[in-house]
């Protein structure tokens, strides 16, 4: 696929319809200072449950059901194939990642291959329980010292990336481990690979409730971390 547009945005979406029509005009708002040359692509569920696709069209997003299956790995690989930008920033769509820091991943897209939105860098912050932020640092220290990722958060998916690499890679992972596997088979992929990570601050989701199953996000990333670590590595 040709990457025609400057800037693609993707938001995988799940019954966010309330979020939605609300972070999708600071989105535009955001992109067209940015650049006039931009897409956003809400990656919703394999049918529509919600009003989603009505918030998208009032907004000028384009609308696409995951294939695959109703995953968050599904809706990151249905989102980087349709994406057409030579830099992609995918972010949350419960509005815990705030448009405004487009701004910023965008400022940094020529000194790195990806940049990512950091938490736990100094000057970074989330606002989640403490017991959800020790588990995180806990997958996050995992998979940087297994994996020898140089980075201090492997697992935020508020990231830009280099358009092209992105879409050569094949990913596997159903679930929120995708966020550790793209980065990961980028790395090991692409000789030099540079990553810059600046500071963010997490917020709380604005409306609805989490996606997460805790003891079900646990196993996946034990065995997604010894998957990463033992198999080969291959371009689409």
């Amino acid at each position: 696929m040709e990457l025609k547009k400057d800037l693609s945005i993707v938001l995988p979406a799940y019954l966010e319809e309330e979020n939605l029509r609300l972070l999708l005009p600071r989105i535009n708002s955001i992109c067209s200072d940015l650049t006039n040359n931009y897409e956003i692509l809400i990656v919703d569920t394999e049918e529509p449950m919600d009003g989603t696709p009505q918030a998208c069209e009032k907004n000028g997003a384009t609308y696409l059901n995951r294939t695959g299956g109703n995953t968050y790995g599904a809706a990151i690989r249905t989102g980087a194939d349709n994406a057409t930008g030579k830099k992609i920033i995918f972010m949350d769509a419960d509005g815990s990642h705030h448009p405004e820091f487009i701004k910023k991943l965008y400022a940094e897209k020529d000194q790195a291959d990806v940049v990512i939105a950091s938490r736990y860098m100094k000057g970074g912050h989330t606002e989640n329980s403490p017991a959800l932020i020790l588990m995180s640092k806990v997958v996050n220290w995992g998979f940087a010292f297994v994996l020898n990722i140089k980075c201090k958060d492997v697992s935020n998916s508020y990231r830009l990336y280099d358009g092209f690499k992105l879409k050569e890679l094949e990913l596997t992972c159903h679930n929120f481990d995708v966020v550790e596997e793209i980065l990961y088979k980028l790395i090991r992929l692409n000789k030099g690979f540079q990553i810059k990570e600046i500071p963010f601050s997490f917020k709380q989701r604005m409306f609805g409730e989490t996606k997460r199953n805790l003891p079900k996000f646990i196993l996946t990333y034990v065995f997604t971390l010894a998957k990463l670590r033992f198999m080969p590595i291959r371009r689409k």
